[in-house]
């Protein structure tokens, strides 16, 4: 098995684990998008040099993966993927920001990486928070989920179709991979012409493959909405289940949690 089928498979495990029948996974699909939406416009409205004020916001996807049966680790590997693309954000903020806010030692460590730290915790909460909802609810009950919120159909039916074929677009990478592997006889060389042309037969192949696709749809009956999706009945525990959330969000957003549990194990350790 390829890398890329390795990736691949890794991948659809989030569909396995949204099968699991917990008391997270029972929740409306709407609420649980909701709570993450939230959680997500609250992370991104800390300001540029907030760091410490963060921590707490960690709890969210790591009570809703652990309450959910999904592995904490397993969502952040996941969540690394997307490290390199926050940092290339963030990294130039020392040149724009070099007055020096405390030193450790003969380390000064200025506003700008203060505030690059700050944008990568905050990216990564924003990813651990969607992995943990895709974990949990699947990504069929996800785009139910943004329809019954007032999504347009086509668009939540684009989202969902874009899921679902990505694995399709894998397979056939992950073949051409190994088809280019075997002929090359493990010589890793390619130039650019090799790329480029690889890079053409799969847009060929994915055009093709598009078609064959959408004749097989259209055979099936397929009128642009997917049947099946469905995001069950809104109950008690649903509403319960936002009003802590909004509750608790509020709460670290309002206050600085980790200050306040520092100050109070000092004076119960003094």
């Amino acid at each position: 098995m390829t890398t890329l089928e390795q990736r691949l498979f890794d991948l659809g495990r989030m569909d396995l684990l949204a099968r699991q029948d917990t008391a997270v996974h029972r929740l409306d699909p709407r609420a649980k998008l909701v709570a993450t939406l939230g959680f997500i416009a609250v992370v991104a409205s800390f300001e540029a040099h907030a760091l410490t004020e963060l921590l707490p916001f960690l709890a969210y996807p790591i009570a809703l993966a652990g309450f959910g049966n999904v592995s904490v680790r397993y969502l952040l590997r996941k969540a690394v993927y997307v490290l390199p693309f926050v940092l290339f954000i963030g990294i130039f903020n020392p040149l724009f920001e070099p007055q020096v806010v405390f030193r450790v030692g003969p380390l000064a460590v200025s506003a700008g990486w203060i505030s690059c730290a700050s944008l990568v915790a905050r990216g990564l909460l924003a990813v651990l928070g969607a992995l943990a909802l895709l974990a949990v609810t699947g990504m069929g009950n996800v785009c139910a989920a943004f329809e019954k919120l007032g999504m347009p159909r086509v668009l939540a039916t684009q989202l969902l179709l874009l899921y679902r074929y990505l694995f399709v677009l894998a397979h056939d990478v992950a073949r051409m991979a190994r088809a280019r592997s075997m002929r090359s006889v493990g010589n890793a060389g390619m130039g650019l012409s090799v790329y480029g042309s690889v890079l053409g037969h799969l847009l060929l192949r994915t055009l093709d493959r598009a078609e064959r696709i959408h004749l097989a749809m259209r055979c099936r009956g397929f009128d642009g909405q997917v049947r099946g999706l469905s995001t069950g009945r809104w109950r008690v525990a649903d509403t319960l289940f936002i009003l802590g959330c909004a509750a608790c969000f509020y709460a670290a957003r309002r206050y600085d949690l980790t200050l306040l549990l520092g100050q109070l194990a000092t004076r119960l350790g003094s």
